[in-house]
């Protein structure tokens, strides 16, 4: 029988024998809720036009003669001087900024280059999702280039949990006859494992990303920009970014040392591409280097150098030559994370590594096997939670879903928490439970610091890591009831009402008989689009529909126009993921929009693609 809360109402401590949850009986679900604030179970997304300094968007115009709509746009990305729009419209690498900038690293590149004399053997231990992966295959391959004696270890997420822990120590470092340790986008809180290893002549390397909530491990060098005092300004970059700076500062102290002389230095360009996938995956900002190293990261990757990518690209459906980062995220990365969720990462780390395609596309092929098992799990996963919040909607009354279950696979909690963060628009934190012990992942509304929210709430959590919008968690399962109850409180003391309305925000009002093809020609100089810099969203009011109908099940394919009878400046248009029931309007009142090519058969067209219609 479930544990279920006492404030929920009663008839929720049946819901196991009212058909909610496995039918196979494997899941056991158990529901957190506290509290009794009172929210509105539907909420209107708050509808925001921005307002760009006009003065701003004419210094943008005057120094790059850009489209009004692009100059528009920069000034909304936080872009106010002519001289930092040219830069954005045109990232290079020789503008990124100095990796010694960057706490310890000065100390760590030559207890690397002193492991390189010596000939040690070095491991690298990475994280298992995409940033991880990738963290992994950039400092292997330079390592391989170099000639060092070289290991990697990425840990199984269900049987080893994440990050360096002191078991590792004795079961894969001392084996190997380690000598030096360095971590790929984890470590900042290893603090058992690096005092074991240094307990065993191991000397550890932390490059990691993550927010610092507690003191620095004692490990010989600890790279993080997130760390309080590192003065880098860097903290906006990935795992993998992280090691890309590493990497940089190697490369330039071996310089230093002679060790180039006869012999070709390394490219570091080629490595972009990976840098590139790792960033655009977890969702850091595209801002500033990120935005350097992912433009320039993908142009590597459309040329199709790397097998593992093309094989990958392949087995998705995705054209290599025209990848982008919506590619990455929604078709490319989740077969990657795939491996490290429902079997084991070494599969995603060795296609990309594969320097022969047939073996790369076998690689390919087994991910995407992986990729589909992880979409049924996530899919039963979620439609047992639906089932259970429709049922009892009062649960919605609340800040934030806290729930937990034994039989959930571990792999796709953060998958669906997203999804319920999406849909229900509350921080939501999903436990897995096996003998006594739930480990979770959370997920966060913007505006709220999560790491900052479960360090208010750390005497009832084992451990916790992660960013401002995800992380994950260790508890113990009698901790459960507390720890909701303290999330909840937590969570109410940093927000308002408002915190909890989604909100759309236009970039501008543009009518339809305004878009031309030179605007989006104009429009690709913003990309690449992601977190920080998401693809531009217009508006347009008293759209009339000129015809309508629904493709592929749940899509609905239109020709939209704002003069009737005018076929002149109608555009197409298709809304995704509608419900296919409701009655067909014959016009919107206004519509928030994305714009796009539309190619097909050699041909292109203007797409809209309509996000929100009321």
């Amino acid at each position: 029988m479930p544990r279920i809360n006492n404030k929920l109402p009663a008839e929720a401590c049946n819901f196991r024998n009212q058909g909610f949850g496995s039918s196979s009986g494997r899941h056991q679900f158990v529901l957190v809720r506290l509290g009794v604030i009172r929210y509105p179970e539907i909420m209107e997304k708050s509808w925001e036009i921005l307002k760009p300094n006009p003065e701003a968007v004419r210094r943008i115009i005057n120094a790059t003669h850009v489209h009004p709509v692009v100059a528009s746009i920069l000034v909304n990305r936080g872009i106010q001087e002519g001289e930092d729009a040219v830069h954005f419209l045109s990232p290079a690498l020789n503008r990124l900024r100095t990796p010694f900038s960057m706490a310890d690293m000065t100390k760590a590149v030559h207890r690397i280059a002193l492991a390189l004399d010596k000939k040690e053997n070095i491991l690298i231990f990475g994280d298992y999702d995409v940033d991880g992966i990738t963290a992994t295959a950039c400092l292997y391959e330079f390592f391989k280039f170099l000639g060092a004696d070289v290991f990697c270890h990425i840990p199984h997420r269900s049987e080893e949990g994440y990050g360096f822990q002191a078991h590792h120590v004795h079961h894969c470092l001392v084996p190997k006859k380690i000598g030096l340790l360095i971590t790929a986008d984890c470590g900042s809180g290893s603090h058992d494992a690096v005092r074991k290893a240094n307990a065993s002549g191991i000397d550890v390397i932390v490059t990691d990303h993550h927010q610092v909530s507690s003191d620095l491990p004692e490990a010989l060098a600890v790279i993080n920009p997130n760390r309080k005092d590192c003065p880098s300004g860097l903290g906006h970059l990935s795992g993998v970014g992280v090691v890309y700076f590493l990497i940089i500062a190697l490369r330039k102290h071996l310089r230093e040392k002679g060790v180039w002389k006869g012999r070709t230095e390394p490219n570091l360009k080629r490595f972009s591409d990976l840098v590139a996938l790792g960033t655009i995956a977890d969702m850091v900002p595209l801002i500033h280097e990120n935005r350097i190293l992912s433009k320039i990261g993908l142009e590597i990757i459309r040329s199709g150098r790397r097998k593992g990518l093309r094989a990958l690209a392949e087995s998705s459906g995705t054209p290599i030559g025209s990848i982008d980062t919506e590619d990455i995220a929604f078709r490319l990365s989740p077969r990657l994370n795939a491996a490290g969720r429902i079997g084991h990462a070494d599969a995603a780390f060795h296609l990309l590594i594969d320097n022969d395609l047939d073996s790369a596309r076998e690689k390919a092929v087994l991910l995407g096997k992986l990729n589909s098992r992880r979409q049924n799990l996530e899919k039963e996963l979620l439609d047992e939670i639906d089932q259970y919040v429709r049922k009892f909607p009062r649960m919605l009354r609340n800040r934030t879903l806290v729930m937990s279950g034994k039989g959930w696979h571990e792999g796709v909690l953060g998958i669906v928490a997203s999804k319920l963060v999406e849909k229900y628009y509350r921080p939501t934190i999903l436990i897995s439970l096996k003998d006594g012990i739930g480990k979770g992942s959370a997920r966060s509304i913007p505006g709220l610091d999560l790491c900052r929210t479960l360090d208010s709430c750390r005497n009832t959590l084992e451990r916790f890591g992660g960013h401002i919008m995800a992380a994950g968690l260790k508890i113990r399962s009698d901790n459960i009831q507390a720890f909701a109850d303290d999330f909840e409180k937590a969570v109410a003391r940093s927000t308002r009402p408002e915190d909890f309305i989604p909100k759309i925000t236009i970039d501008c009002k543009l009518q339809l008989e305004n878009i031309s093809s030179e605007l989006l020609d104009s429009l690709d100089a913003v990309k690449p689009y992601g977190t920080g810099n998401p693809a531009p969203l217009f508006m347009a009011d008293d759209v009339h529909i000129v015809s309508s109908k629904i493709v592929g099940e749940k899509h609905r394919r239109m020709v939209l126009s704002q003069k009737p009878g005018e076929g002149k400046q109608a555009k197409e248009a298709i809304q995704f993921n509608i419900n296919p029931n409701l009655a067909m309007k014959e016009r919107f009142a206004r519509i928030a929009y994305r714009l796009s090519w539309n190619r097909w058969e050699g041909r292109k067209n203007i797409q809209l693609i309509v996000e929100e219609a009321q």
